[in-house]
């Protein structure tokens, strides 16, 4: 087998501002697309990893800019949510998805342990990581901790069109949730709503039960239309929209 070039197989989380001085710690579990040439594709045509199937379309670039203008620490995804999903709980039947909204994946069918394995060393594990051991510095130092994780969901599922323009899921962090909701509905327009369109579960999710609840940090996921996010002008509105939420929360922490 001919030698792979470096770029093909990336540190599995791109970290933003480590050192950030907000309470806030973003995540972005599925900021990314990549996924190694020797995957072809997971045997799927080329449009297909170009859609929500594999990633979150536009979530990455909202995380950016919220790290910037919150200060905060961010963490992003390095690789396609197709071969290995870091917000589903290893084992389960979401975390290496044979079926994806209403397209099979061939490449996930019938993989192997070892395969398995070695997706979760090479990309879950290592990101998953890297988010407790900085939470783990943060706790230590007594600092205040919030978690946020960014994501988008399709307009329309299996044909059922989606009314809201962003829904922020929790499960312990009722107050955090809320706020998110409340910072948002400052804008009477918009259709902001809890537990939209999915819900948490520890059988379903990872990040807002394992690096908040179980810890005892307030975690919420913030899911944000992708036809909203489908321009430079909708990342940017959202990413504001987004930050003088957080930044409310942030000021009456203190």
């Amino acid at each position: 087998m001919d030698a792979e070039p470096e770029h093909d197989w990336p540190q599995a989380v791109e970290v933003l501002n480590e050192d950030g001085r907000s309470g806030i710690v973003l995540l972005c579990e599925h900021a990314s697309n990549h996924m190694p040439a020797r995957y072809h594709g997971l045997g799927l045509e080329a449009p297909h990893l170009q859609r929500h199937i594999a990633w979150d379309i536009g979530a990455a670039e909202v995380t950016r800019r919220l790290s910037e203008r919150l200060n905060a620490p961010a963490f992003l995804s390095n690789y396609s949510r197709l071969l290995i999903d870091l917000n589903r709980p290893l084992g389960s039947e979401g975390s290496i998805p044979v079926r994806s909204e209403d397209t099979d994946i061939p490449g996930n069918i019938g993989v192997d342990e070892a395969e398995r394995m070695r997706r979760a060393a090479i990309m879950f594990t290592p990101f998953h990581d890297e988010v407790a051991r900085h939470l783990d510095i943060r706790q230590a130092a007594g600092r205040p901790t919030l978690i946020v994780t960014i994501h988008s969901f399709t307009p329309i599922f299996l044909g059922k069109t989606r009314p809201w323009h962003a829904g922020v899921l929790y499960d312990r962090a009722v107050t955090l949730g809320e706020a998110i909701i409340d910072g948002l509905r400052l804008d009477p327009s918009l259709n902001v709503a809890p537990n939209v369109p999915y819900v948490i579960s520890e059988d379903a999710d990872y990040a807002v039960p394992v690096h908040g609840d179980r810890r005892g940090i307030e975690a919420a996921l913030v899911e944000i239309r992708q036809d909203l996010l489908a321009d430079e002008a909708g990342i940017e509105e959202w990413a504001g929209r987004m930050a003088a939420a957080l930044t409310r929360i942030q000021e009456a922490q203190r």
